[in-house]
């Protein structure tokens, strides 16, 4: 069961918002950042973000992920109300270690996909039960939600939550990242 550790006020350059911290069993400790009054609302725009420290934080060339993370800030810092769940399950949920094999692996000139195969791992071990709870424990079960990939919204259908629209997130690809990007689009349906 989700219960609450902490919350605090965060100003940050897109908006003020607040952070919470959640105890939920045997999970890292993923952040939950929320703009305006959430509680019981329905249809606001979520976004579901998996960690990435290498572009998230030293804003690597080699993906999306800081595109698709300030792009939502923001967005969500424009909002009335809304919401962008944090989860600490770097690569796809393989890990920093095995990211940065699968990264080497990609340098030989495998995809994302053959390279988390060849390491035994699977495509995407990402799980969203934790996003659920804390939509659940805010009294929202309809949401807006902003992502290219089909597999997160499913998630949340098949548990209970109302994925009213889809908010495609958009960003120019890049030399660095475009194979990257015709994978997810063609080995893993994401809607770029």
């Amino acid at each position: 069961m989700l219960e609450l550790n902490a919350k605090a006020k965060l100003p940050t350059i897109f908006g003020d918002f607040e952070i919470y911290t959640f105890k939920f069993p045997n999970e890292e400790e993923h952040a939950v950042v929320v703009k305006g009054e959430i509680q019981g609302k329905q249809d606001i725009p979520v976004r579901i973000h998996s960690e990435c420290l290498t572009g998230d934080v030293l804003g690597s060339k080699r993906c999306d992920c800081r595109d698709q993370l300030i792009t939502s800030l923001k967005f969500l810092g424009k909002q009335e109300a809304g919401m962008l769940i944090y989860l600490r399950q770097e690569g796809r949920g393989i890990g920093l270690l095995n990211k940065i094999k699968a990264y080497s692996l990609q340098d030989q000139g495998y995809d994302t996909v053959e390279a988390n195969l060849m390491l035994g791992l699977p495509i995407d071990k990402r799980d969203y039960s934790f996003a659920v709870e804390v939509l659940k424990y805010f009294g929202i079960t309809s949401i807006r939600l902003m992502t290219n990939n089909p597999a997160k919204m499913d998630f949340l259908t098949d548990n209970d939550i109302n994925v009213s629209e889809r908010i495609p997130i958009k960003s120019e690809p890049t030399p660095y990242d475009e194979f990257y990007l015709s994978t997810k689009k063609i080995r893993m349906g994401h809607q770029l």
